[in-house]
């Protein structure tokens, strides 16, 4: 079968990264690619949760920046890669070094970067993401920053998968099949 990547959107608790799992349970060889960092206990439970709800036989990289530096080396070794998530990386590369300037991180770049890490490979992948663009604006400044460059991020990748699924409450919907049968 020949690569494929594959992009989960969706709220918060949407599912999300349950149907990723069950995507990449189809793999002999799985990577799971985490992003979180635990910078309070909160998010320390929400990351241990994330650990015990992977198989044990999956490997698992904790990278929270360079995610083609980390991949680049091992991802032709598996199957599947799971990335989860866009939405936290996307966060670290804003929050990098403690300081938010508006074109400190080059978003747009470094998801290109990721896509062609991808295409130089040949591990399927599915990448987790949120999807910022359903609520209400952001009253800060960062916040702002924060789901535009998200939007943008998930709009690169959905233009390069395969699949896009959209959750809500479990249940998937293929968005590409979808943008497909309009045409």
């Amino acid at each position: 079968m020949s690569k494929r990547l594959t992009l989960v959107l969706g709220g918060a608790r949407a599912g999300k990264s349950t149907y990723a799992q069950e995507l990449a349970s189809s793999g002999a060889r799985v990577l799971f690619v985490a992003t979180a960092e635990a910078g309070d206990p909160d998010m320390e439970a929400r990351i241990e949760a994330h650990r015990e709800s992977r198989p044990a036989e999956w490997d698992t990289i904790e990278e929270p920046l360079d995610l083609v530096g980390a991949l680049e080396p091992v991802a032709d070794g598996y199957d599947t890669v799971l990335l989860d998530c866009l939405t936290l990386w996307v966060s670290n590369l804003l929050l990098r070094g403690g300081e938010v300037e508006a074109g400190n991180a080059d978003v747009p770049a470094e998801v290109r970067g990721l896509l062609e890490a991808y295409e130089r490979g040949t591990a399927s992948w599915i990448v987790v993401s949120n999807e910022v663009g359903l609520g209400v604006v952001a009253p800060t400044r960062l916040g702002r920053l924060y789901a535009d460059e998200l939007g943008r991020a998930n709009q690169l990748v959905a233009a390069a998968a395969d699949d896009v699924f959209f959750l809500a409450a479990g249940l998937p919907l293929n968005l590409k099949k979808l943008s497909d049968s309009a045409d």
